[in-house]
């Protein structure tokens, strides 16, 4: 999981008077909260939302017909693209005038999705990122770095606002700048960064190019999200920066970051904070929900929100549901490291990004950047991976090795051919936000 001196740094568990009251229940306590606010929400959402009215009564539901949890499998979904059809409020359950706060993704494949707040919505958001910083290892007086992007994206003024009520002093960096931030961590001495794991590889390269050793750092912990990454990626943050790296995970649509996190002391999954978000994992093809353990689409169930309550929302996102370890009346959600919609179908064979990662990071002189390129050959797709040299893989002979041990990784682990190549480090575009692995151009 990292080096000795990374783990040796977390200050463990969270002390009993720390937790939130809901982190003290047992599963059975829970459950019984759950089925109460589920009800509430279903009949809000109906009462207030057209959308669901009419999607509730074209599946032959009611709110009253949701008696235990499981209920809710009779329920139909929600999708990014009914959010999108409903712009700009049409899956608000209140009135604007109620609304303390509007976020919104960037639109860049259509409508933009919006979503509101009310004041009880932001209470809880900054309760659930503070109670996810406390399971990270944050405790009240420690600095945290965000750098994650302000504005109309959830995350940076999702973790300031939870860093704020964890009782921590907030450093809000923002993204970009990157020669400034690392002055920033150099001077201000945070404890905690939170950012999105491509962007810390993008810092890591400025302070190696500055001449400042990462391990050097005060950053004792980083809350990485927005984004999948692998756990060959958590290995080189810890390794190269000495802290502790966890995954906080969150959407916009169900509330921003904040819906689960990994606790510092197992980094075995994150831990859902169930008393406000219920998660299914459902068959992607099916539609039919999976038993525990069963690995497939996640779907998440407002439980608290009063803005925009969602029903059965699609995240798109691949992983499985497990017993809860750290937080044990809460289920855990097994790292996500790829996405329905991520998937590349090459030649038949299903491929997705975070595979190409692992392959590419465990492979000796190459740097965690790299980039996918799909094109169209006659008849036939064709993928092209492009993998930065490290600074010290300078001669041809040996990148050309590196180039041929990736390939050969991909045919051998993922059972198909592509190009590769090793190119000059520093060459890729760098991340200042969410990365983008893959540029298909098959459709050009």
């Amino acid at each position: 999981m990292g080096g000795e001196t990374a783990q040796a740094a977390h200050p463990g568990p969270v002390p009993y008077d720390l937790l939130d009251p809901a982190e003290r229940l047992d599963r059975d306590e829970l459950r019984a909260l759950q089925l109460g606010r589920l009800r509430r929400t279903l009949r809000l959402a109906y009462d207030h939302v057209e959308l669901y009215r009419r999607k509730f009564d074209e599946a032959g539901v009611a709110p009253e017909d949701c008696r235990t949890l499981e209920d809710l499998s009779r329920f139909p979904f929600t999708t990014k693209a009914d959010v999108r059809d409903s712009y700009p409020y049409g899956m608000f359950a209140v009135p604007v005038s109620q609304v303390r706060r509007l976020h919104a993704s960037s639109g860049t494949t259509g409508l933009p999705t919006v979503v509101g707040y009310t004041e009880g919505d932001l209470e809880t958001w900054a309760q659930v990122v503070a109670r996810s910083i406390r399971a990270a290892g944050g405790r009240p007086g420690d600095k945290v770095h965000v750098a994650y992007g302000y504005g109309l994206f959830t995350g940076g003024l999702g973790a300031h606002y939870g860093a704020e009520r964890a009782g921590c002093t907030v450093i809000p960096a923002s993204g970009g700048m990157t020669a400034r931030q690392v002055r920033l961590i150099q001077d201000l001495r945070p404890e905690i960064i939170m950012v999105t794991p491509s962007y810390m590889l993008t810092l890591l390269d400025e302070f190696e190019r500055q001449g400042v050793d990462p391990r050097g750092t005060s950053l004792r912990v980083g809350i990485f999200g927005a984004e999948p990454w692998t756990q060959a990626m958590r290995e080189e943050i810890e390794e190269r920066f000495a802290i502790d790296a966890v995954d906080i995970y969150g959407l916009s649509e169900v509330i921003g970051p904040g819906v689960a996190q990994e606790c510092v002391e197992t980094k075995d999954g994150l831990h859902i904070w169930e008393d406000h978000f219920y998660p299914e994992v459902v068959d992607p093809f099916t539609d039919e929900v999976l038993p525990q353990g069963g690995h497939g689409e996640l779907v998440f169930t407002s439980l608290t929100k009063e803005a925009m309550p969602v029903i059965r929302y699609r995240t798109r996102d691949l992983t499985r549901l497990l017993p809860g370890t750290a937080r044990p009346a809460f289920r855990r959600m097994e790292k996500v490291t790829g996405r329905c919609d991520d998937m590349i179908i090459l030649r038949g064979v299903n491929v997705f990004p975070g595979q190409i990662e692992e392959i590419v990071l465990r492979t000796p002189g190459v740097a965690p950047h790299f980039r996918i390129e799909l094109t169209r050959r006659g008849r036939m797709d064709h993928m092209a991976v492009q993998a930065e040299a490290r600074e010290d893989l300078t001669e041809p002979g040996p990148r050309a090795a590196a180039a041929a041990a990736i390939a050969r990784g991909i045919k051998d682990g993922i059972g198909v051919s592509v190009e590769v190549s090793v190119v000059d480090p520093g060459s890729l575009e760098r991340s200042v936000g969410k990365i983008r692995r893959v540029a298909d151009l098959r459709e050009r």
